[in-house]
């Protein structure tokens, strides 16, 4: 394709007020590659947050360019010719940062060497070496090896999608000879350590290609006599949407299934290879696979699938990596009093992984053994790999409680792991539901139905984040656990609608989507945008992953219009364009990247100086306002209506993480202003929660009261 700059590009694309979304979501991975080349990260972690990158980028592929590419075959004049621009400007743009990944990449091998590790290749293996990896391959590496043999007369078996395969370019007494082979990183992992080099303090680690590359005639042996051999990395992503059909004569869980076998034949929407492979094979290969014009084929370095750069080992010192950071103890939760008392008295306000995601697990422990406690409900989405909160369902049902659990089997990458968690609850004999058609419940609460005297008590659960012990360590997230039985009821409405969908509830204070929550939160920036008109201060806080959704975007420009103070943090795709005349000026937004994922969705508005506060999982997205079950609850509690504030007001004055999103998206770090002092949020939010201390910063105006501005 031929590029143009990318600010021309986008001009050419989009209508000035949006920033392509597509784009957008590049402009955060970027950021996430800026960690990477942050000399103040550790290491280590700088060699992960490489893996990261190549991780998003894999799915970037699956899903937003396997959907314009849909847009484009489904397209005609007009909008097909739009579609192939953005088309353009994503590989513009994907070009642009694997060049700066492998100038990252070269930097940190530099750096890792001074450190005393060593990542070889098979050419650089001292003679001892190469008696190991000799070894090694013989023993452990042939007997996983199934090498394909390409002939013109034979179809080629449909490949793994996001595995790593070796093109072999043969020269043999029989001829020019090619073949595949899939490098066996799962079962054996990427990184090999070999020993060390003479008796210097080391460590040394070679790829596993290189170790096949170091032996590749011995995969062939028997069968060719083999003058020259090579071979090249290459890899596919391939569309992941599924596509389920109307059948009524299936169950869910086999349609699911069918789906994900067709997925593994889904079309490539990349093609990564080495740029050294040579042109023949590249062209013969590109044949057989029969890319299109509208496929993405993108030459890169001698190694791919770098996202298993996330589970590089430390081999040097501790301080290489981030230190562990102790969790903060809640201390009306450590004590013997009952857990149920605990929430009764005032609600519990929960952010992870400062504080410990095991209270949620307990309270499902404990819900799980109190003779009081007669049902739990609850909605999974993605659930960690060995399940304290599965087990604790499991063993409620044991103790004869009522629980029903909502299993959403399109969470995206998981639905084989959540078709498996379905059948595993539905035989402990539990009542599995999986929602509804056309929306996918991404909804983060539970429901515990408690009989209290002669009374039945709700003791609720909603959050920003999944029900997941291992996300709840690399995420921050926001949970609300209460006893507020206005929303318990709301709650138990939201599961009446899951089950039974025909019906049309009515939330008394929650939003939920799809019904209420876009009426709601328009509502209330049109309250904002009234008080500003009338003179009073207007202010809108929100933080968020992704803001995509036109008619939200439109309002918050009228906000801006209206004199509204708009301040955004928005982790990924933001389409809103800040600070432009007549349009946006009243409109500042940042986004963060640091050492944790930035989870959690909150939504604040002035009311005059009455805040209302908003938690949840629905992102300012057309999906999870319309096409999705998701849950937006109010924060009542004058204690966690603070703690949601503070954290919100120090991310929003970080100067060491925070990266302005202006109407260019340059990606810009906040300068640290003279004789201010360093805020770097994730860790003063920590120091915070821990003592309850604030950073100096500007006082939050959030709750001020708001005075009537003179006119005129």
């Amino acid at each position: 394709m031929k590029t143009t700059p990318i600010t021309q590009l986008i001009k050419e694309l989009d209508e000035p007020a949006m920033y392509p979304r597509e784009l957008s979501w590049l402009n955060f991975n970027a950021r996430v590659l800026q960690e990477a080349q942050d000399p103040g990260v550790p290491l280590i972690q700088r060699v992960r947050y490489l893996g990261i990158f190549s991780n998003n980028l894999d799915e970037f592929f699956r899903v937003r360019v396997a959907e314009v590419r849909r847009w484009i075959s489904l397209s005609t004049g007009q909008q097909k010719q739009q579609a192939k621009k953005l088309l353009e400007a994503i590989q513009f743009q994907v070009i642009s940062l694997q060049e700066e990944f492998d100038a990252t990449y070269s930097g940190i091998l530099r750096e890792l060497y001074k450190k005393g590790i060593f990542l070889i290749n098979e050419r650089q293996l001292e003679p001892h070496q190469l008696e190991f990896v000799q070894r090694f391959f013989n023993d452990i590496v042939l007997p996983e090896l199934e090498p394909i043999l390409l002939r013109d007369d034979q179809p080629i078996p449909i490949l793994a999608d996001e595995s790593l395969y070796l093109a072999v370019d043969l020269e043999t007494s029989q001829g020019l000879q090619y073949a595949l082979l899939e490098v066996p990183t799962a079962a054996l992992g990427r990184f090999i350590e070999v020993p060390k080099r003479g008796k210097k303090h080391s460590r040394v680690f070679i790829a596993l290609d290189n170790i096949i590359r170091a032996c590749l005639p011995q995969v062939f042996r028997g069968v060719f006599e083999i003058n020259v051999s090579a071979a090249y990395c290459f890899k596919f992503s391939r569309d992941a949407e599924l596509e389920l059909d109307a059948s009524i004569n299936e169950s869910l869980i086999e349609k699911m299934a069918s789906s994900l076998k067709q997925r593994r034949r889904a079309d490539a929407v990349r093609f990564v290879y080495d740029e050294s492979m040579p042109l023949r094979l590249l062209d013969y290969l590109r044949k057989r696979f029969g890319f299109g014009k509208y496929d993405s084929l993108i030459a890169g370095g001698r190694y791919h699938n770098s996202k298993d750069f996330i589970n590089f080992p430390n081999a040097g010192p501790k301080y290489l990596e981030f230190k562990p950071l102790r969790q903060i103890r809640i201390d009306r939760l450590e004590d013997d009093a009952s857990l149920f008392a605990n929430i009764r008295e005032r609600d519990v306000f929960l952010y992870y992984p400062y504080h410990p995601f095991e209270y949620i697990v307990d309270v499902l422990k404990t819900a799980a053994l109190d003779p009081d406690v007669l049902a739990i409900r609850i909605c999974l989405y993605r659930v960690a790999k060995n399940s304290q909160v599965v087990d604790a369902l499991i063993n409620a049902n044991n103790n004869g409680k009522t629980v029903q659990v909502v299993v959403e089997l399109a969470a995206r990458f998981d639905e084989q792991a959540n078709i498996t968690w379905a059948q595993r609850l539905t035989d402990a004999g539990i009542e599995v539901i999986f929602g509804i058609p056309g929306l996918k419940v991404h909804s983060k609460i539970f429901l515990i139905e408690r009989l209290e005297g002669k009374e039945l008590k709700y003791y609720s659960h909603v959050g920003t984040g999944n029900f997941n012990e291992r996300t709840a360590q690399l995420y921050t997230d926001f949970s609300l656990l209460t006893f507020d039985q206005q929303i318990g009821r709301d709650v138990a409405q939201v599961f009446e609608f899951l089950k039974y969908n025909y019906r049309r509830p009515e939330y008394q204070k929650l939003l939920v989507s799809p019904h209420s929550s876009r009426p709601g939160l328009v509502a209330m920036i049109d309250r904002e945008i009234k008080n500003a008109r009338d003179g009073y201060r207007g202010l809108l806080f929100f933080k968020c992953n992704n803001l995509v959704d036109q008619e939200l975007t439109q309002k918050l420009y009228e906000a801006s219009q209206a004199g509204v103070e708009v301040r955004l943090i928005v982790r990924g795709m933001c389409q809103i364009k800040p600070g432009i005349k007549g349009l946006s000026e009243n409109i500042r937004a940042i986004s963060i990247v640091d050492r944790y994922l930035e989870h959690p969705r909150a939504y604040v508005f002035h009311n005059r100086g009455k805040p209302k506060y908003y938690i949840g999982s629905a992102d300012l997205m057309t999906r999870n306002i319309d096409f999705r079950v998701e849950v937006l609850c109010p924060i009542l509690d004058s204690d966690a209506q603070k703690v949601v504030q503070d954290v919100l007001d120090q991310q929003w004055y970080d100067n060491v993480k925070a990266r302005i999103l202006d109407a260019d998206q340059r990606n810009r770090f906040r300068r640290q202003e003279k004789r201010a002092p360093t805020i770097r949020s994730q860790e003063t939010i920590r120091r915070y929660l821990a003592t309850g201390k604030l950073p100096r910063y500007p006082k939050s105006t959030m709750n001020q009261a708001s005075k009537r501005r003179r006119k005129g």
